[in-house]
């Protein structure tokens, strides 16, 4: 690919270019990644050494704390290693959808908003708010998130699915527990090499003033997009762009990963009916449960992982759950990983 990166010629064809660039530096990562981990297993390895020798256990322990960093980052690495499916690699939109309950389950989805957006750019990726839908009095009804980057579909894609909340309301003036639902639906950005056929008379198309936080153009021309798809009945809609043009593109784009993921849902349930299917994302199925009162408690209801911290959750820390999801949805068990390391 080096060789390749060199040829004068290459970037006649820029999107083929463009293609091999890409490929390279994932490599690239890649490779450094393991390099990286292998160094700084050798480096505190020797750091103990040094410490026992030298009688110095403070050396020793913190070596022994890199290390534990160091499997963290292997056990990560191993479960990316898994992301090999058609689209894992690709970059993916995640819509927010609050369920029944008004204000309570809108405030709900906001917040599963703001989770996902400090999860991705404490990952890395860039995220674009493509459409957003508000509450009457607080939150949101619907979202939309674009998120950029080499595996964001593969890691958000087990994400899919119904999120329940239990909380002490603080729009309840008698304080009493809520349950709140929101559901996730994360579906991959398709490049043109994919091709889905949509016929334009099996949708309907509707344009409308944008909402929510935004520059001069929200809510003074209808530049907002929504597509719905009639024999699917799936519905998206884009009013990130100033220009109704823009966003229609934009939302034909979200329509046609919409029935990609679709089918290829179809294929992995004709794989293997034993596996994650259909079953794991529809809005009746729980996947995760957020309990704040009268306790503290973050349960996959599908790998059984739980944290006790559901601020640093819902502050984006979801690594753990989301590397547990996907070997449990490879391997058949969400302990496969980690029984491996041990």
């Amino acid at each position: 690919m080096n060789n390749k990166a060199e040829d004068p010629n290459l970037w006649n064809d820029a999107q083929e270019a463009q293609k091999l660039m890409r490929e390279r530096q994932q490599l690239d990562e890649g490779i450094n990644g393991v390099k990286a981990i292998e160094q700084q297993l050798k480096d505190n390895i020797e750091l103990i050494e040094l410490g026992e020798e030298e009688g110095d256990a403070s050396i020793v322990k913190e070596a022994e704390d890199a290390l534990k960093a160091v499997r963290t980052e292997a056990a990560r690495k191993q479960v990316e290693a898994m992301l090999s499916g058609e689209a894992d690699g690709n970059d993916t939109y995640l819509e927010v959808h609050s369920g029944a309950g008004g204000t309570e389950s809108q405030d709900w989805a906001n917040m599963l908003l703001r989770m996902y957006t400090r999860w991705a750019e404490r990952s890395g990726y860039k995220v674009e708010l493509l459409e957003i839908h508000d509450g009457e009095e607080a939150g949101i009804k619907s979202a939309t998130l674009l998120v950029k980057g080499h595996n964001a579909y593969g890691w958000l894609k087990t994400e899919s699915g119904v999120h329940r909340l239990v909380r002490i309301s603080p729009y309840d003036s008698n304080a009493r527990r809520h349950t709140s639902f929101s559901s996730i639906w994360v579906y991959p950005v398709i490049d043109d090499s994919i091709n889905i056929e949509i016929n334009e008379s099996d949708c309907r198309i509707d344009t409308y003033r944008s909402s929510g936080a935004g520059g001069q153009h929200v809510n003074t021309t209808d530049s907002a997009v929504r597509i719905t798809h009639i024999p699917s009945g799936i519905v998206v809609a884009c009013q990130q762009e100033r220009s109704q043009h823009k966003n229609r593109a934009k939302a034909w784009d979200m329509l046609r990963a919409r029935l990609y993921e679709a089918e290829l849902k179809k294929r992995e349930e004709a794989a293997n009916a034993e596996a994650a299917s259909k079953s794991d994302i529809g809005w009746g199925h729980q996947i995760r449960s957020y309990v704040l009162q009268p306790y503290q408690l973050v349960k996959d209801l599908r790998t059984g992982v739980e944290s006790t911290a559901p601020s640093d959750v819902l502050d984006g820390e979801l690594n753990e759950f989301m590397e547990a999801a996907l070997a449990h949805r490879v391997n058949g068990g969400a302990d496969a990983v980690t029984d491996d390391l041990n």
